[in-house]
């Protein structure tokens, strides 16, 4: 299909969605008279940022169509976003769901509604069907686009809507969003991934690589600084290879060079890279664009060239380490933080030792550390030689002891001097307080007040606190 027909295409389903979104605000008003008050909605995220993102648009959806939020999920619109990276976020989904089968029993106005990763899992949508059978709609991650579509349906039934889909090549532009921070927001720039980790489903449940058009990133870069956006993070499973899949490719260093010219915009950040992906010329452009973060967040996973091979992850130990020594000449002053699994099939002591000889080569300035989740589907599921759980956890506590010595020694590096913080909320433990985080992401806290959010303030940090400083504004 070519370029011109996908465009069309796209536009013709964008005005769809606006033609359901006037339908569906005529059925909430009729809702509204039959219950004699507003309806909310209750919008629960799980997972990653991109799912955050997904969330932002189904909740402007919902606003567009008249409903209003609700602090809990004693609401009339429940939709749960759901992650299945690791088996506890399923179960955690199972037991707030029996929760609101409860609620819904008691309020004749009240629809459910689950999206998401987990949901393209048929074994989950089989077992919501049999055993979740108040649910009024399922969708996955390829059709979030439709939501004003699925929502005119649940508003006219009852009945339970499954609308999965395998995969789309179809990204729909300019539909109504909401986001959570009038100040930063993530923006899309790629769906999908074709990396195939063993041990991972994203691939299966988000499809293969896709990515927009860098005119329509731009546009959107530029519509939120003039909304008042200083900070934006770009998204995608893996960054380092955004526009391979164009008509006239681009790369992700030309699209990051691009955005750092948008005036008013002082924070431009981005994950997931993968290391095999990481080209020096995204370096360059990371040390010449003064609004790109100091910030890398390029995962390990293993340190052992077995186990890398293994997980299919197609570089080696000493090339993640020259690839960090890069950075590190580039930027000096550059964080980088990392993803860990401890307890792959297989892993032997040597193994681990060998992840544990990278973390005390890097200092990371802080490492997500994971014991390995089994996850039907994936290769890695299928292979002899699953870990003992008394050895993961002995091996977990001993990487989480070196990342934590690390990283605290690393921060310590920063106390006593004057840096900008973006202030992003009030703390959550002392009203008097805001917290906010350095280009590096660090995270800060320091007296202030809510007039404070959203602004850049320079602040020296008066004490390290292992994961984050007390500070005060100069």
């Amino acid at each position: 299909m070519s370029e011109t027909n996908i465009t069309l295409n796209a536009e013709s389903e964008r005005l769809l969605q606006y033609e359901n979104i006037e339908i569906a605000k005529g059925l909430v008003k009729e809702l509204e008279a039959s219950a004699g008050r507003k309806l909310t909605y209750y919008v629960k995220t799980f997972g990653c940022q991109m799912n955050a993102r997904d969330s932002e648009k189904i909740v402007g959806i919902l606003e567009e169509a008249g409903y209003v939020e609700a602090e809990s999920e004693q609401a009339d619109f429940v939709i749960y976003n759901t992650c299945t990276v690791r088996e506890n976020a399923n179960n955690k989904v199972y037991g707030r769901l029996g929760n609101l089968i409860n609620m819904k029993k008691k309020n004749p106005f009240m629809r459910i509604a689950l999206c998401g990763c987990m949901m393209q899992e048929p074994t989950v949508v089989e077992k919501i069907k049999t055993s979740y059978r108040q649910v009024n709609l399922i969708f996955g991650t390829h059709n979030i686009y439709k939501f004003a579509e699925l929502l005119v349906h649940c508003l006219q039934n009852d009945k339970l809507l499954v609308d999965i889909w395998d995969d789309t090549d179809k990204i729909v532009e300019d539909l109504p969003i909401k986001r959570k921070y009038s100040f930063k927001s993530g923006v899309n720039i790629m769906f999908g991934c074709n990396n195939f980790c063993s041990y991972c489903i994203v691939p299966y449940v988000r499809g293969r690589e896709r990515s927009r058009e860098p005119k329509d990133i731009i546009r959107e870069c530029e519509k939120l600084v003039a909304d008042g956006v200083t900070e934006i993070m770009l998204l995608g499973q893996n960054v380092n290879s955004y526009g391979k899949n164009l008509e006239q490719p681009v790369t992700f260093a030309e699209l990051l060079r691009s955005i750092n010219e948008i005036k008013g915009l002082k924070r431009i950040r981005f994950m997931t890279s993968h290391p095999k992906d990481l080209s020096d010329d995204l370096i360059r452009a990371m040390a010449e664009c003064e609004n790109v973060c100091p910030h890398m967040h390029l995962p390990l996973q293993s340190g052992s060239d077995r186990l890398l091979e293994l997980m299919n992850r197609h570089y080696t130990k000493q090339q993640y380490l020259d690839i960090v020594t890069k950075l590190r000449q580039a930027i000096p002053d550059i964080a980088i933080t990392t993803d860990i699994i401890v307890g792959f099939p297989g892993e032997t002591e040597e193994d681990f030792q060998e992840t544990l000889d990278v973390v005390k080569q890097v200092e990371y300035d802080n490492a997500f550390t994971f014991i390995y989740s089994k996850r039907t589907g994936t290769p890695a599921a299928r292979m002899d030689n699953q870990v003992p759980e008394d050895v993961i956890k002995d091996r977990f506590d001993r990487l989480l002891a070196i990342v934590q010595e690390n990283a605290a020694k690393k921060a310590n590096l920063l106390t006593g001097k004057v840096l900008p913080v973006l202030v992003e909320q009030i703390n959550e433990q002392d009203d008097k307080l805001v917290s906010g985080r350095l280009a590096n992401n660090s995270l800060v806290h320091f007296p202030g007040d809510a007039s404070m959010i959203g602004n850049i303030y320079q602040v020296r940090l008066l004490e390290c606190k292992g994961f984050y400083y007390l500070g005060e504004v100069e």
